[in-house]
C-alpha cells in the first residue's frame, strides 16, 4: 500500500503542472475568446431579435394596407352599387314613361274608336229609322187598299 500511495504521490506531483496549465488556459480562454464570443453572440441575438422586430412591422404594415386595400375595395363597390341602383331607377323611370305613354295612346284610341262607334250608330239608327218608315209605308200599302193609303199621306 505504501507503494501505492508512492505512485499515487507521484501521479499527483507530476500532474500539477498539467492541472495548472489547464487552468491557465481556462482563464486565458474566458478573458480572451469567452467574452468576445459573448459580445458576438449578443450581437447577433440583437440583429436576430431587430430582424425579427422588422418583420413584424413589415407584417404591420401589410396589415394596414391590407385593410386599407379593403377600404377602398368596399367603397369601389359600393361606388358600383350605387351607379347600378341610378342605372335601374333611371331605366325604371324610363319604362314607367314608356308605359304611360303607351297607356295614354291606348286610351286616346280607344276613345277615337268609341266616337267612330258612336257616330256609326248613329248614322245607323237614322238608316233604321229611315228605312223602318219606308217598310211601314209598304207594308200599310200592302195590306190597306190604295185608297185607304192615300188618305193617311
Amino acid at each position: 500500500m505504501d507503494e501505492l500511495l508512492r505512485q499515487l504521490d507521484g501521479l499527483i506531483l507530476g500532474s500539477i503542472p498539467t492541472v495548472l496549465l489547464f487552468i491557465g488556459l481556462v482563464l486565458a480562454y474566458r478573458f480572451i475568446l469567452f467574452g468576445k464570443m459573448m459580445r458576438v453572440r449578443a450581437e447577433r441575438r440583437a440583429r436576430t431579435a431587430g430582424a425579427v422586430e422588422k418583420a413584424h412591422l413589415a407584417i404591420a404594415a401589410a396589415d394596414t394596407r391590407i385593410q386599407e386595400y379593403e377600404a377602398k375595395l368596399r367603397a369601389a363597390r359600393a361606388e358600383m352599387f350605387r351607379h347600378r341602383e341610378q342605372y335601374l331607377q333611371k331605366r325604371y323611370a324610363e319604362r314607367d314613361a314608356a308605359l304611360e305613354a303607351a297607356r295614354l295612346a291606348a286610351e286616346r284610341q280607344v276613345q277615337a274608336a268609341k266616337a267612330e262607334l258612336d257616330l256609326q250608330i248613329g248614322k245607323a239608327r237614322k238608316e233604321i229609322e229611315l228605312s223602318a218608315s219606308q217598310m211601314a209605308a209598304q207594308v200599310l200599302s200592302a195590306v190597306l187598299p190604295p185608297a185607304a193609303v192615300e188618305g193617311t199621306r
